[in-house]
Parts: structure tokens; sequence; C-alpha cells
């Protein structure tokens, strides 16, 4: 198998897929299928491909009992595990499936649970879907017979192609197995092909052999019998990789997938966010313009909070900085072994950017851009006192006396903890994408800046110019 293949190359080496007779299948099976689809998210990125659908940023039994009983088949709620130790993301999933099992025998309603991961194949896998399966079983009294791998997610360039993930990089695609993010010093791993990927994360539960592969010639040929007949043979929680490079392929899938469902099959899932639209039959619709998401009437300037230490990002920060109407402050995040150092820091860059904005000039906090190493075997600390820097990032937002004209999150973790510390949003509605890949919420009432926009831009989405670009649509009058 070749290294690298070019986007394009691969695109048009696989039969074309006729639209209309994919979405006349879809439309036949689609309105017979009724659960309640709850995404849980581990960071905010995961809205990337919806609009108008509630996030809920905790997991309270009250919480997901509104989610279920919203008039909307979806709801996501943003658990930001990606931020956690491995105790507390089992602690949290065990809690949340606990909660939406008893609901739904409660409510007599059927669900669908999604855990939306990186489509770099970053996270707490399999440990998330491993407790959602235990937890599932055991109070439900039913056997969850496989587990959906599916992080094809074309806005940021990933797609599956011979059970192999890549990375779109300019016109190539480079196995996700090399590059950045597979070194990640937490979620770290060495293969790209899925089912070799799945034995390494698993440590050898599950080998490449006894995975199904729905394969881009079976979707294609739009052969959904055999996939449906695939499903159906899946049990005791074997895998299932999905292959896919673009929308239709996965909408394919996802029709077979719905009548295996009907037929008594049940499912987790690990994706990206292309499946959850598919699946929550969200529509497309065009990219976020300044007038819908900017009020007239605040003369202040906006706010740009950059937290993500991945190369695209500081590439991204570079371009940004070309733009001589902002205002950057360096935040020395390192100071963070000197408490009284580190407390001092926090206050001086929330003051600065708190004139600048309060006179029309919109600004950029950006994290110290080299990460801090402790060594190693010291992930475990290191992840804790990154912990300790993100609380300080969002006390910033958090304690902001001005109110911003808009506000940017880059970064996951990042954007998950401005919103749920910063913001203090407890449900926020996805208002669309202000890019490819890029989405807004409007914050709710009871956030610190009630119903400001507030772009989840994730670290490794975009071109060099993405962030600038969307800087300049918000800032053009």
């Amino acid at each position: 198998m070749k290294t690298v293949y070019l986007a394009n190359e691969i695109i048009h080496s696989f039969l074309p897929i006729d639209e209309r007779k994919v979405q006349n299948n879809w439309n036949a099976v689609r309105s017979s299928f009724t659960h309640k689809i709850i995404v849980l998210d581990d960071d905010p990125t995961g809205v990337q491909t919806v609009h108008g659908i509630s996030v809920y940023t905790d997991w309270d039994e009250d919480t997901i009992e509104q989610g279920f009983r919203e008039e909307g088949q979806m709801f996501f709620i943003l658990t930001n595990s990606r931020a956690f130790t491995s105790k507390e993301t089992e602690q949290v999933h065990r809690d949340i499936a606990q909660r939406v099992e008893n609901i739904s025998a409660k409510l007599g309603k059927p669900y669908l649970i999604i855990s939306r991961g990186d489509s770099t194949l970053r996270g707490h896998y399999p440990l998330e879907t491993e407790v959602l399966r235990s937890t599932i079983e055991e109070n439900s009294g039913s056997k969850v017979d496989g587990e959906v791998i599916l992080p094809f997610f074309k806005e940021g360039g990933r797609l599956t192609v011979d059970n192999t993930h890549f990375v779109q990089q300019g016109d190539v695609l480079v196995p996700a197995g090399n590059t950045e993010f597979a070194k990640d010093r937490t979620f770290g791993y060495s293969k790209s092909h899925l089912g070799e990927w799945i034995e390494e994360k698993t440590k050898g539960t599950y080998r490449k052999e006894d995975v199904t592969y729905i394969s881009l010639t079976t979707l294609r040929s739009l052969d959904y019998e055999e996939i449906v007949r695939q499903l159906l043979q899946v049990n005791n929680f074997g895998k299932v990789v999905v292959n896919a490079i673009e929308e239709a392929d996965v909408r394919i899938f996802t029709t077979a997938l719905l009548h295996a469902i009907l037929k008594g099959k049940r499912f987790i899932f690990r994706t990206a966010a292309a499946f959850t639209k598919v699946v929550g039959d969200i529509s497309s619709r065009p990219l976020l313009s300044r007038e819908e998401l900017i009020s007239e009437g605040n003369d202040n300037g906006g706010l740009i909070i950059v937290g993500s230490h991945v190369q695209k990002t500081t590439d991204q920060l570079n371009e940004l900085k070309t733009l001589s109407s902002l205002h950057f402050i360096e935040f020395d995040a390192h100071l963070v072994l000197n408490k009284e150092a580190f407390k001092a820091e926090v206050e001086r860059v929330r003051l600065e950017a708190e004139r600048k904005v309060g006179a029309g000039i919109t600004t950029v906090i950006f994290t110290k851009r080299e990460r801090l190493d402790l060594g190693v075997g010291m992930e475990e600390q290191e992840l804790k006192l990154s912990v300790e820097i993100s609380d300080a990032v969002t006390s910033i937002v958090r304690n902001f006396s001005v109110r911003p004209n808009y506000l940017i999150a880059k970064g996951g973790i990042t954007s998950s903890d401005v919103g749920t510390k910063g913001l203090c949003v407890k449900r926020a509605t996805v208002a669309g994408q202000i890019a490819p890949g890029i989405p807004v919420w409007k914050t709710g009432e009871e956030s610190t800046f009630p119903h400001i926009p507030y772009v989840i831009f994730p670290g490794n989405v975009g071109a060099i110019t993405t962030l600038r670009d969307v800087v300049v649509t918000l800032e053009s009058k």
C-alpha cells in the first residue's frame, strides 16, 4: 500500500455516487427511526456539522431528562473528557450511561448513544466506550452487539480508505499514524490501519482479523443487503470499521445501519462529527455571516483565546499576527510552577485585555507556544498542570469586566473550558459554522455574556489562513 495518496486521486478512483438514489433509500428508512440520539462530546468541536441543536454542559439526571423531553431528536452533552484523567473519565461515563438508561426506561424511549471523538484518533479510547457498554448492559439486561468506528470528517480532511485513516495535508493524504497527532503525549498511537489501531489501543483484546470492515466498494455499489448482513453478524461488542471519503458514504452506511437496528441489533459509536450530522438527519446550511452573529450597538472589541499547541494552531496564530488592527498578549503558562508569579501573570493579562477590548480593539490572548515538559513518565502530572493553566485562562474570561463583541477560543480543551468555566454556559444552541469545521454557539441566558457568539475553533482544523479569515469576517463592518 502506498504511504501517501493524492486526495483528488483517491476521490476519483471509486465509483461515483448516485446522490438521488442514496437520498431516496435514506428517506425510506429514516422516518421509522425514532430513537433519541445522545452525543457525548469529548470536547466542544463535535457540533461542527450541526445547527439548531442543544448542547448541555452538565450531565445531571434532570439535564439528561430535559434533553430526552426536547422536541428535537438529538442533543449533545459536552463532557470535555479529553481533559480528564482516566479515572475521572471512567466515572463520568458510568454516571451518564446509568442515568441515560434509567431515563430511557422511565420515559419508554429507546436511544442511540454516540461517543464523539477526535477525527485524528486522540482521546480516551477504548475506555469511554467500554465503560458505556458495561454500564448499559448492567442496567438494561441486554447486550450491546458491536461498536462502530467512523472517524471520517471531510471538512477537516480526515478520510478512511482501504481501512486506513488519513489526514489531508495540502493535496496529500498522510496516514494518521505518521502525523503530529499520533505523537500526542497523552493519547499517542502508531497505527494508521484502523484494525491495527484497534488492536493497538485495546492491547490485543480485539484483533484486526476479527474486525468487520465496510469497504468503499460495497458502499459505492449501494449493496445495502451486504452491509446489513455484515452488521447482523456482529456480536460480543465486535468492532465495525467504516471507510468513507464523502458524506454520501456515511449516509449509505447509516441507511443499512438503521435497517440492522430496526431488526434488533444494538451498537455504540465512536465517530467524528460527520456521522452525527447524518444519523441526526441535520440539513446543510450556508456558512454564518457577520450580520447573523454580531449585534449592532456594541463598540467593544472581540476577545480571542489561543490555547492549542499543535503546529497548525501556531501557524494560524502567526498568520493572525499579520492583522495590525489586533492587540496580542502572550500568557506565560510556564509560571504555573510558581504559584504567586502565576497569579500575578493572570491578573496582568486580564487587566491589559480589558483595557484594549473596552477601547474597541480586538485582543488575542495566547499561551506560550512551548509545551510544558516535565519529562518521561510524567504525563498525568502534566495533564493536571494543564488543567490549572486552563482554569487560569477561563478565570480571565469569567472575571472579564467588559462584554466582548464576540469570543473565539482556539483548541478543543481550551474552548470547552472557556465555554463551561469562563462563559459559564449550561445550555447553548449551535448556530452553525462560520468556516468549514468551525462551529458557533449562541450562549444561554445564564452565561457570563448572554447571547454572545462563541466561536469554537478546533486546534487541528483549517488552513494556515483560516483563523485570520474568521476574524476578518467578524471584524468587517
